[in-house]
């Protein structure tokens, strides 16, 4: 693999930009040749901060994986945090990027942009067709205009300038780098932190023989599609990587963004199960159906992206194990 100069990662410390730190370091990039700040070093909500870190740096790539991001609760609780920060950081990045000559900047999505009761599997040209999922609406309009600008800036600079922003949309990911706060966790991290805590409730108190059960916002029965950090992050480069005339043939500029999902999905019923097996929790799982289920079924139509070549590699199980393992070294 060919790399520039300099490659600026935007939430390097996030999970999916320390994945794509991992594989470009993997790949052969040197470490001096990676632009990282942490949120303290650059503010990428503050527009005059990110002018001067890009004036100074003029990186030849970027990756824009930084967000705020949470689960349901979250969303619910911060919408105006949500489309904020997120209006602010792509505006400013995006915008930078061009100021300076970036040519090439992919741009991380979510599968949230597509209408709550859109056709399943989702297709790229579902994207604005529909009303969107009430509890995590302001975020995902805040990423439509981040596949937007990407768009509008190609459409503009592409002749003039040779700007070519690209965007992948990922299905719920997870893995090594998760967020396990207690509130504002996806449902992968929730429920690892959950029932590790409840097993070991159960182990303390074994001998009083208490009944031990966990309780799972919703009904159960929702349908969700996971992929591992790192098969996202490989596919994050793979699609950076694509030779533009190959990556133009399989997309318009006017939808150029690219699903990227595992094509297996799960109950969140499913999902409990599978992550109280690998921590070890063997009690009782309950289902708290006053809570709010989200969309009934978010399964990603991939087939752009594996027709182009690529494909995740990492299962399910074997993905929560490591997931749980990253947290029993660095979360607990």
């Amino acid at each position: 693999m060919i790399f520039v100069h300099k490659i600026f990662v935007a939430g390097h410390q996030g999970m999916v930009g320390s994945a794509i730190v991992r594989h470009l370091l993997a790949g052969g990039l040197q470490a001096e040749n990676l632009l990282l700040r942490t949120h303290a070093e650059l503010d990428l909500t503050c527009q005059a901060d990110v002018r001067a870190f890009f004036e100074h740096e003029r990186p030849a790539q970027v990756y824009l994986a930084a967000a705020k991001v949470g689960g349901i609760h979250a969303n619910n609780c911060f919408p105006a945090e949500f489309i904020y920060q997120n209006l602010m950081i792509e505006a400013n990045i995006i915008h930078e990027s061009w100021r300076v000559g970036v040519q090439k900047l992919l741009f991380l999505g979510s599968s949230c942009i597509y209408p709550r009761l859109a056709p399943q599997p989702m297709q790229e040209s579902a994207l604005l067709t529909g009303l969107l999922e009430p509890t995590n609406e302001p975020y995902a309009v805040a990423k439509i205009a981040g596949i937007k600008l990407c768009e509008s800036y190609n459409r503009q600079y592409e002749e003039s300038h040779g700007t070519d922003y690209r965007s992948v949309m990922p299905t719920n990911l997870y893995g090594p780098g998760d967020n396990y706060h207690h509130e504002n966790s996806h449902v992968i991290p929730a429920m690892i932190r959950r029932f590790h805590y409840a097993k070991l409730d159960m182990e303390a108190n074994s001998a009083l023989g208490t009944q031990h059960s966990v309780v799972v916002w919703g009904t159960g029965t929702p349908l969700r599609e996971f992929l591992y950090v790192d098969d996202m992050a490989a596919a994050s480069l793979f699609v950076m990587n694509l030779d533009k005339a190959v990556f133009a043939a399989h997309t318009t500029p006017m939808q150029s963004h690219i699903n990227v999902g595992s094509g297996r999905e799960i109950t969140i019923k499913e999902l409990a199960e599978s992550v109280a097996k690998v921590v070890g929790y063997s009690g009782e799982i309950e289902f708290d159906p006053s809570k709010p289920d989200g969309s009934p079924r978010k399964l990603m139509e991939s087939r752009r992206i594996n027709n182009l070549g690529w494909r995740p590699t990492m299962g399910l199980e074997e993905g929560l194990a490591l997931a749980y393992n990253d947290f029993l070294i660095n979360h607990q």
